[in-house]
Protein backbone atom coordinates (compact mmCIF):
# COMPACT_ATOMS: atom_id res chain seq x y z
CA UNK A 1 0.00 0.00 0.00
CA UNK A 2 3.13 2.36 0.75
CA UNK A 3 4.83 1.84 -2.63
CA UNK A 4 1.22 2.53 -4.18
CA UNK A 5 0.46 5.58 -2.32
CA UNK A 6 4.12 6.63 -3.41
CA UNK A 7 3.86 6.40 -6.81
CA UNK A 8 0.61 7.80 -7.22
CA UNK A 9 2.17 10.64 -5.58
CA UNK A 10 5.06 10.97 -8.15
CA UNK A 11 2.17 10.14 -10.84
CA UNK A 12 0.66 13.59 -9.36
CA UNK A 13 3.56 15.44 -9.40
CA UNK A 14 4.10 14.64 -12.88
CA UNK A 15 0.71 15.13 -13.72
CA UNK A 16 0.87 18.48 -12.20
CA UNK A 17 3.89 19.44 -13.85
CA UNK A 18 2.58 18.52 -17.67
CA UNK A 19 -1.02 20.69 -16.43
CA UNK A 20 1.38 23.90 -15.61
CA UNK A 21 3.29 23.30 -18.84
CA UNK A 22 0.31 22.72 -20.65
CA UNK A 23 -1.57 26.13 -19.45
CA UNK A 24 1.29 28.27 -19.86
CA UNK A 25 2.04 27.24 -23.63
CA UNK A 26 -1.43 27.20 -24.30
CA UNK A 27 -1.63 31.19 -22.93
CA UNK A 28 1.20 31.49 -25.55
CA UNK A 29 0.09 29.58 -28.45
CA UNK A 30 -2.84 32.17 -28.58
CA UNK A 31 -0.59 34.72 -30.05
CA UNK A 32 1.50 37.30 -28.28
CA UNK A 33 -0.06 37.79 -24.70
CA UNK A 34 0.78 41.58 -24.21
CA UNK A 35 -1.38 42.08 -27.27
CA UNK A 36 -3.91 40.26 -26.00
CA UNK A 37 -4.45 41.86 -22.81
CA UNK A 38 -3.81 44.80 -23.77
CA UNK A 39 -7.13 46.80 -24.81
CA UNK A 40 -7.55 46.70 -28.31
CA UNK A 41 -6.66 50.55 -28.26
CA UNK A 42 -3.80 50.38 -26.76
CA UNK A 43 -0.06 51.84 -28.51
CA UNK A 44 2.47 49.45 -29.95
CA UNK A 45 4.42 51.44 -27.22
CA UNK A 46 2.04 50.42 -24.84
CA UNK A 47 2.21 46.81 -25.84
CA UNK A 48 5.87 46.82 -25.57
CA UNK A 49 6.12 48.48 -22.36
CA UNK A 50 3.80 45.88 -20.85
CA UNK A 51 4.89 43.20 -22.94
CA UNK A 52 8.34 44.49 -20.80
CA UNK A 53 7.08 44.93 -17.64
CA UNK A 54 5.43 41.26 -17.36
CA UNK A 55 8.24 39.72 -18.08
CA UNK A 56 7.31 38.83 -21.97
CA UNK A 57 10.08 39.80 -23.68
CA UNK A 58 12.24 37.24 -22.29
CA UNK A 59 13.17 33.70 -23.20
CA UNK A 60 10.54 30.86 -22.79
CA UNK A 61 12.56 28.92 -20.58
CA UNK A 62 13.09 31.32 -17.89
CA UNK A 63 9.49 32.69 -17.99
CA UNK A 64 8.30 28.98 -17.39
CA UNK A 65 10.86 28.81 -14.80
CA UNK A 66 9.52 31.97 -13.21
CA UNK A 67 5.74 30.54 -13.34
CA UNK A 68 6.60 27.23 -11.83
CA UNK A 69 8.86 28.49 -9.21
CA UNK A 70 5.60 31.07 -8.01
CA UNK A 71 3.32 28.48 -8.47
CA UNK A 72 5.45 25.98 -6.00
CA UNK A 73 5.35 29.10 -3.48
CA UNK A 74 1.39 29.90 -4.25
CA UNK A 75 2.36 33.03 -6.23
CA UNK A 76 0.02 32.38 -9.13
CA UNK A 77 0.29 35.98 -10.25
CA UNK A 78 -1.68 38.97 -9.96
CA UNK A 79 -4.93 39.19 -11.95
CA UNK A 80 -5.41 41.76 -14.88
CA UNK A 81 -8.29 42.62 -14.57
CA UNK A 82 -8.58 42.79 -10.65
CA UNK A 83 -5.59 44.20 -9.64
CA UNK A 84 -4.83 42.00 -6.97
CA UNK A 85 -3.25 38.24 -6.33
CA UNK A 86 -5.12 35.64 -8.25
CA UNK A 87 -4.99 32.97 -5.78
CA UNK A 88 -6.84 34.94 -3.28
CA UNK A 89 -9.83 35.80 -5.79
CA UNK A 90 -10.09 31.61 -6.85
CA UNK A 91 -10.16 30.74 -3.23
CA UNK A 92 -12.90 33.66 -2.55
CA UNK A 93 -15.00 31.83 -5.00
CA UNK A 94 -14.17 28.49 -4.03
CA UNK A 95 -16.85 28.21 -1.51
CA UNK A 96 -19.49 28.65 -3.57
CA UNK A 97 -18.64 26.52 -6.20
CA UNK A 98 -18.13 23.45 -3.85
CA UNK A 99 -21.82 24.25 -2.27
CA UNK A 100 -23.18 24.21 -5.99
CA UNK A 101 -21.34 20.63 -6.41
CA UNK A 102 -21.94 18.96 -3.09
CA UNK A 103 -25.79 19.63 -3.27
CA UNK A 104 -25.44 18.89 -7.14
CA UNK A 105 -23.92 15.89 -6.25
CA UNK A 106 -26.11 15.02 -2.91
CA UNK A 107 -29.25 15.23 -5.23
CA UNK A 108 -27.72 12.58 -7.82
CA UNK A 109 -26.76 10.44 -5.40
CA UNK A 110 -30.28 10.38 -3.74
CA UNK A 111 -31.94 9.91 -6.77
CA UNK A 112 -29.30 8.28 -9.18
CA UNK A 113 -27.95 4.98 -6.67
CA UNK A 114 -31.83 4.37 -4.82
CA UNK A 115 -33.05 4.19 -8.42
CA UNK A 116 -30.60 2.51 -10.30
CA UNK A 117 -30.69 -0.66 -6.96
CA UNK A 118 -34.50 -0.69 -7.50
CA UNK A 119 -34.05 -1.11 -10.90
CA UNK A 120 -31.67 -3.75 -10.65
CA UNK A 121 -33.23 -5.79 -8.43
CA UNK A 122 -36.71 -5.95 -10.63
CA UNK A 123 -35.66 -5.89 -14.01
CA UNK A 124 -38.85 -4.85 -16.28
CA UNK A 125 -40.31 -3.59 -13.41
CA UNK A 126 -42.14 0.36 -13.56
CA UNK A 127 -38.82 1.32 -11.03
CA UNK A 128 -36.63 -0.42 -13.72
CA UNK A 129 -38.77 1.75 -16.43
CA UNK A 130 -38.39 4.66 -14.59
CA UNK A 131 -34.71 4.17 -14.28
CA UNK A 132 -34.05 4.10 -17.99
CA UNK A 133 -35.62 7.07 -18.36
CA UNK A 134 -33.81 8.56 -15.71
CA UNK A 135 -30.97 7.69 -17.04
CA UNK A 136 -31.33 8.68 -20.59
CA UNK A 137 -32.86 12.20 -19.39
CA UNK A 138 -29.54 12.46 -17.58
CA UNK A 139 -27.17 12.00 -20.21
CA UNK A 140 -28.86 13.10 -23.19
CA UNK A 141 -30.55 16.88 -21.78
CA UNK A 142 -28.54 19.62 -22.72
CA UNK A 143 -27.53 21.47 -19.59
CA UNK A 144 -27.89 24.74 -20.57
CA UNK A 145 -31.32 24.04 -21.94
CA UNK A 146 -32.68 23.19 -19.02
CA UNK A 147 -30.99 25.54 -17.13
CA UNK A 148 -33.66 28.22 -19.48
CA UNK A 149 -36.22 26.07 -18.78
CA UNK A 150 -36.66 25.66 -15.50
CA UNK A 151 -35.96 29.36 -15.45
CA UNK A 152 -38.70 29.78 -17.30
CA UNK A 153 -40.80 27.56 -15.72
CA UNK A 154 -40.07 27.76 -11.83
CA UNK A 155 -38.89 31.51 -11.50
CA UNK A 156 -41.14 33.55 -13.99
CA UNK A 157 -43.97 31.92 -14.49
CA UNK A 158 -44.42 30.21 -10.49
CA UNK A 159 -42.11 32.46 -8.98
CA UNK A 160 -40.96 29.79 -6.90
CA UNK A 161 -37.63 29.66 -7.01
CA UNK A 162 -34.84 32.53 -7.54
CA UNK A 163 -33.64 32.64 -10.74
CA UNK A 164 -30.40 34.10 -10.21
CA UNK A 165 -27.49 34.71 -7.24
CA UNK A 166 -26.62 33.33 -3.94
CA UNK A 167 -28.74 35.50 -1.56
CA UNK A 168 -30.52 32.46 0.29
CA UNK A 169 -30.46 28.63 0.02
CA UNK A 170 -33.73 28.03 -2.45
CA UNK A 171 -31.65 29.87 -4.88
CA UNK A 172 -29.27 26.86 -5.00
CA UNK A 173 -32.16 24.29 -5.78
CA UNK A 174 -31.89 25.02 -9.78
CA UNK A 175 -27.97 25.09 -10.36
CA UNK A 176 -27.27 22.42 -8.52
CA UNK A 177 -30.07 19.82 -9.82
CA UNK A 178 -29.13 21.31 -13.53
CA UNK A 179 -25.65 20.06 -12.62
CA UNK A 180 -26.00 17.02 -10.81
CA UNK A 181 -28.65 15.49 -13.48
CA UNK A 182 -25.77 14.54 -15.86
CA UNK A 183 -24.27 12.54 -13.12
CA UNK A 184 -27.57 11.49 -11.87
CA UNK A 185 -28.05 9.52 -14.89
CA UNK A 186 -24.89 8.02 -15.12
CA UNK A 187 -24.99 6.46 -11.58
CA UNK A 188 -28.32 5.44 -12.40
CA UNK A 189 -27.21 3.39 -15.34
CA UNK A 190 -24.57 2.22 -13.78
CA UNK A 191 -25.84 1.16 -10.35
CA UNK A 192 -28.95 -1.28 -12.34
CA UNK A 193 -26.48 -2.38 -14.82
CA UNK A 194 -23.76 -3.21 -11.94
CA UNK A 195 -26.34 -4.86 -9.78
CA UNK A 196 -27.89 -7.29 -12.79
CA UNK A 197 -24.21 -8.19 -13.55
CA UNK A 198 -23.52 -9.13 -9.71
CA UNK A 199 -26.56 -10.90 -8.87
CA UNK A 200 -25.88 -13.93 -11.72
CA UNK A 201 -22.60 -14.27 -9.82
CA UNK A 202 -21.56 -17.81 -8.28
CA UNK A 203 -21.08 -16.28 -4.80
CA UNK A 204 -24.31 -15.09 -5.02
CA UNK A 205 -26.13 -18.04 -6.25
CA UNK A 206 -23.73 -19.27 -3.55
CA UNK A 207 -25.00 -17.09 -0.38
CA UNK A 208 -28.72 -18.02 -1.40
CA UNK A 209 -27.57 -21.59 -1.40
CA UNK A 210 -26.75 -21.29 1.88
CA UNK A 211 -29.89 -20.22 2.97
CA UNK A 212 -29.59 -16.63 3.54
CA UNK A 213 -32.59 -14.41 3.17
CA UNK A 214 -32.57 -12.23 0.11
CA UNK A 215 -31.96 -9.25 1.79
CA UNK A 216 -29.08 -10.48 3.87
CA UNK A 217 -27.67 -11.63 0.60
CA UNK A 218 -28.63 -7.80 -0.62
CA UNK A 219 -27.14 -5.81 1.45
CA UNK A 220 -23.81 -8.05 2.59
CA UNK A 221 -22.71 -9.32 -0.86
CA UNK A 222 -24.48 -7.21 -3.96
CA UNK A 223 -24.61 -3.58 -2.65
CA UNK A 224 -20.96 -4.04 -1.17
CA UNK A 225 -19.66 -5.10 -5.02
CA UNK A 226 -22.03 -2.64 -6.25
CA UNK A 227 -20.18 0.20 -4.38
CA UNK A 228 -16.57 -0.07 -5.92
CA UNK A 229 -17.15 0.92 -9.14
CA UNK A 230 -19.70 3.57 -8.15
CA UNK A 231 -17.09 5.28 -6.22
CA UNK A 232 -14.61 5.88 -9.12
CA UNK A 233 -17.61 7.51 -11.07
CA UNK A 234 -18.64 9.73 -8.19
CA UNK A 235 -14.94 10.89 -7.77
CA UNK A 236 -14.36 11.57 -11.45
CA UNK A 237 -17.94 13.24 -11.47
CA UNK A 238 -17.60 15.45 -8.47
CA UNK A 239 -14.58 16.46 -10.59
CA UNK A 240 -16.58 17.28 -13.61
CA UNK A 241 -19.05 19.12 -11.66
CA UNK A 242 -16.30 21.43 -10.03
CA UNK A 243 -14.72 22.37 -13.07
CA UNK A 244 -17.12 22.22 -15.59
CA UNK A 245 -20.00 24.19 -13.92
CA UNK A 246 -19.15 27.69 -16.26
CA UNK A 247 -22.46 27.63 -18.15
CA UNK A 248 -24.30 26.53 -14.98
CA UNK A 249 -23.05 29.59 -12.84
CA UNK A 250 -23.02 32.06 -15.83
CA UNK A 251 -26.46 31.36 -16.51
CA UNK A 252 -27.56 31.62 -12.80
CA UNK A 253 -25.27 34.52 -12.23
CA UNK A 254 -23.60 32.18 -9.66
CA UNK A 255 -20.53 33.72 -7.84
CA UNK A 256 -18.19 31.01 -8.10
CA UNK A 257 -15.02 30.21 -9.94
CA UNK A 258 -16.99 28.85 -13.20
CA UNK A 259 -18.22 33.08 -13.22
CA UNK A 260 -14.54 34.00 -12.30
CA UNK A 261 -13.13 32.26 -15.43
CA UNK A 262 -15.85 33.43 -17.66
CA UNK A 263 -15.11 37.19 -16.75
CA UNK A 264 -11.19 36.58 -16.84
CA UNK A 265 -11.79 35.06 -20.76
CA UNK A 266 -13.83 38.22 -21.22
CA UNK A 267 -11.22 40.28 -19.70
CA UNK A 268 -8.33 39.39 -21.31
CA UNK A 269 -7.26 38.07 -18.10
CA UNK A 270 -5.19 35.13 -18.90
CA UNK A 271 -2.57 35.19 -15.93
CA UNK A 272 -5.85 34.66 -13.78
CA UNK A 273 -7.01 32.19 -16.30
CA UNK A 274 -4.09 30.05 -16.15
CA UNK A 275 -4.50 30.16 -12.79
CA UNK A 276 -8.17 28.80 -12.45
CA UNK A 277 -6.83 25.70 -14.81
CA UNK A 278 -4.25 25.03 -12.67
CA UNK A 279 -6.02 25.02 -9.35
CA UNK A 280 -8.73 23.05 -10.65
CA UNK A 281 -6.38 20.30 -12.24
CA UNK A 282 -5.34 20.36 -9.17
CA UNK A 283 -7.60 19.37 -7.07
CA UNK A 284 -9.04 16.79 -9.90
CA UNK A 285 -5.74 14.79 -9.43
CA UNK A 286 -6.33 15.04 -5.55
CA UNK A 287 -9.82 13.85 -5.87
CA UNK A 288 -8.66 10.50 -8.23
CA UNK A 289 -5.93 9.73 -5.97
CA UNK A 290 -8.59 9.79 -2.76
CA UNK A 291 -10.93 7.58 -4.61
CA UNK A 292 -8.15 5.18 -5.38
CA UNK A 293 -7.48 5.15 -1.75
CA UNK A 294 -11.05 4.47 -0.62
CA UNK A 295 -10.92 1.04 -2.99
CA UNK A 296 -9.21 -0.79 -0.28
CA UNK A 297 -10.78 0.49 2.48
CA UNK A 298 -14.33 -0.82 0.60
CA UNK A 299 -13.00 -4.12 -0.58
CA UNK A 300 -9.69 -5.69 1.69
CA UNK A 301 -9.43 -8.10 -1.23
CA UNK A 302 -7.42 -5.69 -3.39
CA UNK A 303 -3.81 -5.31 -2.47
CA UNK A 304 -2.03 -2.33 -4.60
CA UNK A 305 1.69 -2.18 -5.06
CA UNK A 306 1.93 -6.38 -4.97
Amino acid sequence: MQRYLLSRLLQAVAILFGVLLLVFLMVRATGDPAALMMPREASQQDIQAFRHAMGFDRPLLIQFWDFLSGVVVGDFGNSLYYKTPALPLILERLPATLQLACVGMLMALVVGIPLGLAAGATPGSLWDTIARAVGLLGQSTPNFWLAMVMIIIFAVNLSWLPSFGRDELRSVIMPAFVLGLPTMGVLVRLTRSAVLEIRGEDYVRTAYGKGLRPRQVYFRHILRNVAIPLVSVIGIQFGYMLGGSIYIETIFAWPGMGTLIADAVGHRDFLLVQSIAFFTSAVIIALSLLTDLVYSLLDPRIRYGA
